[in-house]
């Protein structure tokens, strides 16, 4: 019989080199062409993974099957101790001004004072509802997830919103905003030709996901500091887990 070859979803398309003039957007700001990840300081709201859950077990297993792609060299890849998933953008060194900063903040204040600052708004923020988390696709950066029913997908939409009044901006964004679980940053796109190759191994991997974890493990959102993107440091644990 002809071997089948799985067919190039668009989302895929999107990371060929036939559909970018330009390199990829964080090249040379968070990491450069060796993969090494660059001083980019900042803080985030994020779930990190359940250690020791099955969960991790499956996502570990998943960036295992990343690594071992010829291509793999094409990609910067996070530890797996900082795999998490974002629940609201902090601030970036690099990015000081509205939407992505808070207009009643001069824009030239230190990082570190930021992170106190946001660390002393957000203790007075009203915990909404726990939520559950899903993976619903794989790319080569990593996972799309998002809420497992609509009752998770509007608390998660809650805490975003209760964050944004507690710190003062929304990013453009903010009501569209994707989930995700970051593996990796592409340092060069993808030849079109490894294309069919990579898609059969993300719909493996994503199987593979949503059998051995329906619903993700993930620890209680957490306001986190960073110096780059090895490390989230958690400075404010919000409440109980969203499982």
């Amino acid at each position: 019989m002809p071997e089948v070859i799985s067919p190039v979803t668009a989302a895929l398309a999107a990371y060929a080199r036939s559909h970018h003039s330009e390199p990829p957007r964080h090249l040379g700001t968070r990491y450069n062409s060796l993969g090494t990840f660059l001083p980019e300081p900042g803080n985030t709201i994020v779930c990190h993974l359940v250690p020791g859950s099955e969960t991790e077990r499956a996502l570990v297993a998943a960036r295992s099957a990343y690594l071992a792609m010829p291509e793999a060299g094409q990609l910067a890849f996070t530890p797996v101790s900082s795999l998490h998933m974002t629940l609201f953008q902090g601030i970036l060194e690099c990015r000081r001004m509205p939407p992505y900063w808070p207009a009643d903040i001069a824009p030239d204040t230190p990082i570190e004072r930021m992170t106190e600052l946001f660390r002393h708004r957000l203790e007075v923020v009203a915990r909404p509802p726990a939520f559950s988390v899903r993976v619903v696709a794989a790319l080569p950066t990593g996972l799309v997830v998002e809420g497992a029913g609509r009752d998770d997908q509007r608390a998660m939409q809650l805490w975003r919103d209760r964050f944004a009044d507690l710190l003062g901006y929304r990013h453009p964004d903010h009501d569209g905003y994707v989930f995700h679980i970051t593996f990796a940053y592409m340092i060069s796109w993808l030849d079109d030709a490894v294309l069919p190759a990579w898609q059969e191994m993300l719909g493996e991997n994503l199987a593979h996901i949503t059998r051995s974890a329906a619903v993700l493990e993930l620890r209680p959102p957490a306001f986190c500091s960073f110096a780059d993107m090895n490390h989230f440091e958690e400075l404010l644990v919000f409440g109980p887990s969203g499982n």
